[in-house]
């Protein structure tokens, strides 16, 4: 079997929404959080979707990843078209082929690090490739804590152990949810860090909604969302120049809603 180089990978496309559109409710109270998205991720990137509150970039990534329906477009991972797929075939898809961070990290108490790391795979019947996974363990520096509970374990520890179980499995891509949201500045770093390196080291594609300017900062590319819309893009970023891009956008005045005093959406 032949792995395709990283390098020829970033010209792929791992997931892509055409013109992706979300309503909420209908008649007076119909709210659109998505209004004919299009937008591809790229694999081999790490790209970041920020935008002001209410702007639809949570709705954005839970519909590409199949945790939210979309009321109509088209979403594809690889060349899997999720609307066709019933429910079973789309539990198989999130199962098989996508990795998961949320902020609350998500682990089972009862078990160690290590078990939470495999449980995804030891769900599907499958035995993990012990060799990658200790690859993994080895770059989000856990070698010395899979024998720990979460209870036994730091939120940038319990967060390095989410990082680790989404990599385990081998996913076509990654998706994070604010993956740094409930981390110090310290932490937050570190785990952004183990992600940069998935990226560039093992070529893994993430994609990952951010408030904050300075984690989009280790992103390849930032898509900007308003009112339901992608309304800019920035490559090879900073956190400066996201932040600047921020405060350009619609409802992107940091004195209003959605910004704290540090300039970042709330």
């Amino acid at each position: 079997m032949t792995t395709t180089p990283v390098a020829q990978q970033a010209t792929a496309v791992a997931a892509r929404a055409t013109e992706l559109t979300k309503v909420y409710g209908q008649g007076e109270t119909q709210v659109v959080a998505l209004d004919r998205v299009t937008v591809d991720f790229r694999q081999a990137e790490l790209t970041a979707i920020m935008g002001p509150s209410g702007s639809g970039k949570s709705t954005l990534m839970h519909c590409v990843a199949g945790l939210d329906s979309f009321s109509s477009g088209s979403v594809r991972i690889g060349d899997t078209e999720l609307g066709s797929l019933k429910d079973k075939q789309l539990t198989r898809l999130r199962r098989d082929k996508i990795g998961f961070i949320f902020q609350a990290f998500n682990l089972l108490p009862t078990l160690t690090a290590y078990e939470n790391i495999t449980l995804p795979m030891d769900i599907a019947g499958r035995k993990p490739d012990k060799q990658w996974v200790e690859q993994v363990i080895r770059m989000v520096g856990l070698s010395g804590r899979l024998g720990h509970r979460p209870s036994e374990l730091s939120g940038g520890q319990q967060q390095r152990v989410a990082v680790a179980r989404a990599l385990a499995s081998k996913p076509d891509i990654i998706f994070g949810d604010e993956p740094t949201g409930n981390l110090d500045s310290r932490s937050g770093a570190e785990v952004l860090g183990f992600l940069r390196n998935s990226v560039r080291e093992l070529g893994q594609t993430v994609v990952m909604v951010t408030h904050d300017p300075v984690a989009a900062g280790y992103a390849d590319r930032v898509v900007f969302l308003a009112d339901g819309r992608i309304v800019d893009e920035l490559h090879e970023p900073t956190a400066e120049g996201v932040l600047d891009r921020m405060l350009r956008l619609p409802g992107g005045d940091p004195q209003t809603p959605g910004f704290d005093a540090k300039g970042r959406t709330s």
